[in-house]
C-alpha cells in the first residue's frame, strides 16, 4: 500500500503545484487576461486525457512485466526534459486569438512531464487492484485529490511569496525525480509478482462476474464531470473578469472542486441528496440575485456566491457520479470516461464559448445543464418499489425550476434595448451602449467591457471631441499633458478603450497607444462607433495604435522618448498584474523623456493600488503626485477618477500641483511589499 499511496500523493501534488506555477509564468505573455487561464486548464485537461487513455490501454493490452517496461522507460525520458521554464522564444508577437500559441507553448514546455504524472492515478489504481485483489482502489483516488488539494492550496500562501519563479520550476524538477524514484518502487513491485503468463483475458476469466457498463451509465460518466468541469471553468471566469487573474483566484475554484472529488470519491456519505439537492435551488438562487445586482454587490459577497455554487453543483455531479462507479474491472474506462468529460467541458468554455456567446452565458448554462442531469439520473428511482414518489417529483420540479431560472437570467441578459454591437473574444466580452437618443444633443455611445466601463463619446458633430469620462480637465492626465512645456509632444498610452486619450493630441502631436484586444482597434477606429482617433489624425495629429502587450511591444522597440506615458489599464477589476510590477516600470523608465511624466490611472472600486505606485516611485527615485477628480460639482460626462503622477520633473509636478485642485503627495498608509515579476499579490489591497 506505501508506495502506490507515496506515488499516488506525490503525483498528484506535482500536477497541480504546476499548473499555478507555468501559468504565472506566461499570464504577462498573454496580456493578463482570464483566457490564459483559461487555455491553460483546457491544457491540463486534455493532457490528462491522454494520460488516462494510456494507463487505460496499457492496463488492458500489455502484461504486467510489459506494463512495466513501458511506463519506467517514460518515467526517465521525462526527465530529459527539465527544467520547466519557458523559452522566451515563445513570447507572442501579435494580439491576435492565442489559443493555439498558448497550448504549443504548454506542449513544448511541460507536455511530456505532465503526461507522466498525469497517468499516475488509474494506472497505480489499476496495479494496486491486480496486487491486492479484493481491495477497493477508490479511496487512492481520493488520496489523490488530497494532494492535489494541498498543493493547490501551498502555492498562494507558501510558495508563491517566498520562492521567486524560477526557483519554484526548479524544485518542481527535484519533485519529479522524487516521483519517478517512487514509481519506479511500483514497477519493482509489479515485475517481482511474476505474472508472466498473465493476460487480459486470463485476468478477467479469473474476476469475479460484473456486469458490462450500460450505455446510459457511460454517457453519465461523461456528462457529470463535463458538467462540473464546465462550471469549475465558467466560475473562474467570472471571478477573474470581476475582481482580478491571480493565481489565489484560480486556485479557489479549483480547490473547491478537488475538495468535491475528495468528499464524494472517499465515501457515500458524504453525499446526501436530500440535502445537496435543495441545497443547489438556493445557491442557484443566490447568484441570479448577485448577478442582477452586481454593482452593488461588495466582493466579499460576489465571492462566496460564485464559490458556494459551484462546490454544491460539483458535489451534485460528483456524488452523483461515485453512485455510478462500476466494478475494478471497469475502474479505467470509468477513469478515462471521467477524463473525457472533464476535457469536453474545458473545451466547451475555453474554445465554444467565446465563438457562440457574446457575453459569459455558459456559467448559466452549465447551471441549467447540472439541473437536467439531475432530473435524468433521478428518473430511474421511480420504479423502486419503496421509493417515496413525493421525494422524486421533489427532486425532479426542482431540477426543473433551477433549469427554468439559469434560462430565465440567460434571456434576461440580452433583452437590454439600448445594445448597439455585442462581441466577444479570448479577451473578453464587450457592448457598445446608446444612451440619451431621447434627448436632442445628449446621445452617446459607450463601450463597455464585461460590466466596466472603458470610456464613451457624444455624438453629436459639434460634441464629439468633447473629453468624457476619466480624463476631465482637472484629471491628472489631462493636467499632465496640457502643462507639459513642449509644444509638440509625444503621448504613449497603454489602453486604447474607445481612444479618448487620443483626443489629446492636437496638431503635430504624436500618439502612440498600446491595445492587445483586435476587436477593441476595430470599435475604436470604425468609423460607425467612435471617432476620437479619426478626429485626432484629421486636425493633424499622428495617432498609431500597437496591437499586442504593451510590454513586450514595449521591449522591442527603440526608446519612444514619451513626454507623457499614460497607464490607462487598471480601471477595470481584472487589472493586469504585470503591468505595474519593477521590471514592467524600468522598461517604462527607457521609453519616457529624461523630463517626462508617467501617469498611471488607478480608479477601481475592489483595489488600492496607490501603495503599489508609491513603492514604484521610491525604487525608481520618481517624484509622486495623487490627483483624485471626484470632488465638487463635475458635468456629468466626467467621472470621478485617481490618477498617479510620476515624474522626475519636478519643476513640472509642482506646476501642476499648483494647478490641481486635489492635488496630494502623502504617502499611503496601507504598507505593501515592492511588486516584481515573482512576486505581486493582490490580497493585501483589496477592499472587500
Amino acid at each position: 500500500m506505501l508506495p502506490f499511496a507515496l506515488t499516488i500523493f506525490t503525483g498528484a501534488f506535482l500536477l497541480f503545484l504546476v499548473q499555478p506555477l507555468i501559468g504565472k509564468y506566461i499570464l504577462p505573455w498573454f496580456g493578463g487576461t482570464p483566457g490564459v487561464w483559461t487555455t491553460c486548464m483546457l491544457f491540463f485537461q486534455l493532457v490528462l486525457l491522454g494520460g488516462y487513455a494510456y494507463a487505460h490501454f496499457l492496463s488492458r493490452w500489455l502484461k504486467p512485466r510489459g506494463q512495466a517496461v513501458v511506463h519506467l522507460a517514460l518515467l526517465l525520458v521525462s526527465l530529459a526534459v527539465l527544467p520547466i521554464v519557458p523559452a522566451d522564444a515563445w513570447k507572442p508577437t501579435s494580439g491576435e486569438a492565442p489559443i493555439t500559441h498558448i497550448l504549443l507553448l504548454l506542449g513544448a514546455t511541460i507536455g511530456l512531464p505532465y503526461f507522466v504524472v498525469s497517468t499516475t492515478g488509474p494506472l497505480m489504481q489499476s496495479w494496486f487492484s491486480r496486487l491486492n485483489p479484493g481491495k477497493s482502489p477508490y479511496r487512492l483516488y481520493a488520496l489523490s485529490n488530497i494532494g492535489s488539494l494541498l498543493a493547490l492550496l501551498a502555492y498562494p500562501f507558501l510558495i508563491e511569496p517566498n520562492i521567486a519563479r524560477k526557483m519554484q520550476a526548479v524544485s518542481w524538477g527535484w519533485g519529479l525525480v522524487a516521483y519517478v524514484s517512487s514509481a519506479a518502487w511500483c514497477v519493482w513491485l509489479l515485475w517481482t509478482r511474476n505474472p508472466a503468463e498473465e493476460t487480459p483475458a486470463t485476468r478477467a476469466a479469473e474476476e469475479e462476474p460484473a456486469n458490462a457498463p450500460s450505455l446510459r451509465q457511460k454517457f453519465l460518466w461523461l456528462a457529470l464531470p463535463a458538467c462540473a468541469s464546465a462550471l469549475l471553468l465558467a466560475t473562474t471566469n467570472k471571478l477573474c473578469q470581476d475582481v482580478a487573474v491571480i493565481p489565489f483566484l484560480w486556485i479557489l475554484p479549483l480547490s473547491l472542486y478537488l475538495l468535491t472529488f475528495i468528499l464524494c470519491f472517499d465515501a457515500q456519505r458524504w453525499y446526501w441528496r436530500p440535502l445537496f439537492l435543495p441545497a443547489m435551488l438556493a445557491c442557484f438562487g443566490w447568484l441570479i440575485y448577485v448577478l442582477a445586482n452586481i454593482n452593488e454587490v461588495r466582493i466579499a459577497w460576489q465571492v462566496p456566491a460564485f464559490c458556494m455554487t459551484m462546490f454544491v453543483a460539483c458535489m451534485v455531479c460528483h456524488g452523483e457520479l461515485y453512485a455510478l462507479k462500476p466494478h475494478p474491472r471497469w475502474l479505467t474506462t470509468f477513469y478515462l470516461m471521467i477524463s473525457v468529460g472533464g476535457a469536453l467541458g474545458g473545451f466547451l468554455v475555453a474554445v465554444v464559448a467565446p465563438h457562440v456567446f457574446t457575453t459569459y452565458a455558459e456559467l448559466a448554462w452549465s447551471c441549467a445543464a447540472c439541473a437536467v442531469l439531475v432530473w435524468l439520473v433521478c428518473l430511474p428511482d421511480w420504479r423502486v418499489p419503496n421509493f417515496q414518489w413525493w421525494r422524486f417529483h421533489a427532486w425532479m420540479a426542482g431540477s426543473l425550476v433551477a433549469m427554468a431560472v439559469c434560462l430565465a437570467f440567460f434571456i434576461q441578459s440580452h433583452e437590454k434595448d439600448n445594445v448597439v454591437e455585442s462581441t466577444r473574444n479570448f479577451y473578453g466580452a464587450m457592448s457598445v451602449l446608446e444612451y440619451g437618443s431621447e434627448t436632442p444633443g445628449s446621445r452617446y455611445l459607450l463601450l463597455q467591457h464585461g460590466r466596466i466601463t472603458h470610456g464613451f463619446q457624444l455624438t453629436d458633430p459639434d460634441q464629439r471631441r468633447r473629453i468624457t469620462s476619466y480624463y476631465g480637465e482637472q484629471s491628472g492626465i489631462a493636467l499632465a499633458i496640457r502643462n507639459f512645456p513642449r509644444p509638440q509632444k509625444r503621448i504613449g498610452v497603454v489602453g486604447l478603450g474607445t481612444g479618448t486619450t487620443a483626443a489629446f493630441g492636437e496638431k503635430g502631436d504624436y500618439v502612440r497607444i498600446y491595445e492587445i484586444n483586435s476587436e477593441v482597434r476595430r470599435l475604436a477606429t470604425g468609423t460607425n462607433r467612435f471617432t476620437f482617433v479619426h478626429d485626432t489624425i484629421a486636425l493633424g495629429g499622428k495617432v498609431d495604435i500597437i496591437l499586442g502587450d504593451a510590454r513586450l511591444s514595449m521591449e522591442r522597440e527603440e526608446a519612444q522618448r514619451f513626454d507623457v506615458l499614460a497607464l490607462d489599464a487598471f480601471s477595470s477589476d481584472a487589472i493586469p498584474v504585470h503591468l505595474l510590477t519593477k521590471e514592467a516600470v524600468a522598461i517604462y523608465g527607457k521609453h519616457l523623456a529624461p523630463d517626462g511624466v508617467l501617469a498611471i490611472h488607478i480608479s477601481n472600486r475592489y483595489l488600492d493600488l496607490e501603495p503599489v505606485v508609491e513603492n514604484l516611485a521610491k525604487e525608481f527615485g520618481y517624484q509622486r503626485l495623487s490627483i483624485s477628480d471626484g470632488e465638487g460639482e463635475k458635468d456629468w460626462w466626467i467621472y470621478s477618477s485617481t490618477w498617479v503622477l510620476l515624474s522626475k520633473n519636478k519643476d513640472l509636478m509642482t506646476l501642476i500641483a499648483s494647478r490641481s485642485e486635489t492635488a496630494d503627495k502623502e504617502p499611503s498608509k496601507k504598507v505593501v511589499p515592492l511588486w516584481t515579476d515573482d512576486y505581486a499579490s493582490l490580497l493585501p489591497i483589496m477592499s472587500w
